[in-house]
């Protein structure tokens, strides 16, 4: 049975679609509008077994959700990835989605994670927005006060919280017109983005009780509300990883190994790796002012695997504590275990274990053993 890999170059107004066998043969090239019922369409008009395989946008989850039950597979990639490749020699539309499904036919695509779930999505998209606006909040008061620095006053984000305080503060700048009618729009883009700021939160917190395994995650030291939702949103499901080594990297605290000849390894920090929830981590770590921890989180502080063969996949030295508890917390998704002390305790076990054998929530594999 030949297998049909699809590949789709997604435009606003219009998609692009290649058909290539699994020899590698193009056998249909088209095009058709950006709605579902014509994708669904250009779909279904190829044999089963099909996969469909586009590059990471703006409408690639809204693509995930709608055409993955008229295929196999559905593969949303990272486009940082296919570009040394698909970028080779001349481009256009066609091309680019024949290259797609030449690379998905060769197992070369790096896929990005879509929740299957809408609501999930949903979910996802109000946690981005409120950090969002906590971005806009911190950009607006920072533009502030360079405002006043540039007149040789010297304020931070809490000199201005208050009318009286904001008074006080005009009566140290020259009399300008222009001036004060900057900062008037500059205090007001900051009040109703901290009002939104602040609904936000609101909203998190309440999502944050009422969802179990948002609840199981603020048992972690450092965790709260927002972090917690932050951390359910963005990682989606516990099961993507087949190690804590991969969690470490995708919060961005794992390390990568760089070797080539004769040279030196160097270790070195991923850098694609998910922002917000490297900030969400070590700004935890730093909430839970890991010095002052009650002795039954007291590990979290020493917990680090000791197995120098494990090296390129080992948080960097003043991420220690930090690796813990992301582990932590991702244990507590996949456990219903009241104790994030007794979570710590098995993490300490399972460090000292064989580099050989993979964890996986929950279960300990066999190192022959795939997980599906």
């Amino acid at each position: 049975m030949t297998t049909h890999h699809i590949g789709l170059d997604v435009h606003c107004q219009f998609t692009e679609f290649a058909v290539v066998t699994s020899s590698g043969r193009v056998t249909k090239r088209g095009q058709c509008p950006t709605t579902i019922p014509a994708l669904v369409a250009a779909i279904e008009s190829v044999k089963r077994p099909r996969y469909v395989a586009f590059e990471e946008g703006p409408m690639a989850e809204w693509l995930y959700r709608s055409l993955l039950p008229s295929a196999n597979g559905v593969t949303a990639c990272e486009p940082r990835r296919n570009r040394w490749i698909a970028h080779d020699g001349e481009k256009d539309d066609p091309l680019d989605a024949a290259k797609v499904a030449q690379l998905h036919r060769g197992g070369y695509l790096k896929a990005v994670h879509h929740p299957e779930s809408e609501q999930r999505s949903m979910l996802k998209g109000h946690v981005s927005v409120y950090h969002d606006r906590v971005r806009q909040r911190v950009r607006t008061a920072n533009r502030i006060s360079a405002q006043f620095r540039s007149h040789g006053v010297v304020i931070q984000e809490d000199h201005f919280a208050t009318a009286a305080q904001r008074e006080g503060l005009l009566r140290r700048l020259p009399a300008d017109p222009l001036l004060r009618k900057d900062l008037k729009l500059l205090w007001e883009s900051y009040d109703l983005t901290a009002l939104h700021v602040a609904e936000l939160e609101r909203s998190l917190k309440q999502l944050a009780r009422k969802h179990e395994p948002l609840r199981r995650f603020q048992e972690v030291p450092g965790i709260g509300p927002v972090w917690a939702a932050t951390f359910y949103a963005y990682v989606d499901t516990p099961w993507r990883f087949r190690s804590k080594e991969a969690l470490w990297k995708y919060l961005g605290i794992g390390l990568e190994r760089r070797h080539s000849g004769n040279g030196p390894v160097q270790l070195q920090v991923p850098k694609a790796a998910n922002r917000r929830l490297k900030w969400m981590i070590l700004s935890a770590a730093v909430s839970a002012n890991i010095t002052k921890l009650p002795t039954s989180h007291a590990n979290i502080v020493t917990h680090y695997p000791r197995s120098a063969s494990r090296t390129n996949a080992l948080p960097p030295v003043g991420m220690k504590p930090i690796s813990k508890k992301s582990f932590s917390e991702h244990d507590l998704w996949c456990n219903r275990l009241a104790s994030p002390g007794r979570l710590l305790a098995r993490a300490e076990t399972r460090g000292k274990r064989q580099s050989s054998t993979r964890f996986t929530p929950g279960i300990l594999l066999d190192p022959d053993r795939q997980l599906q």
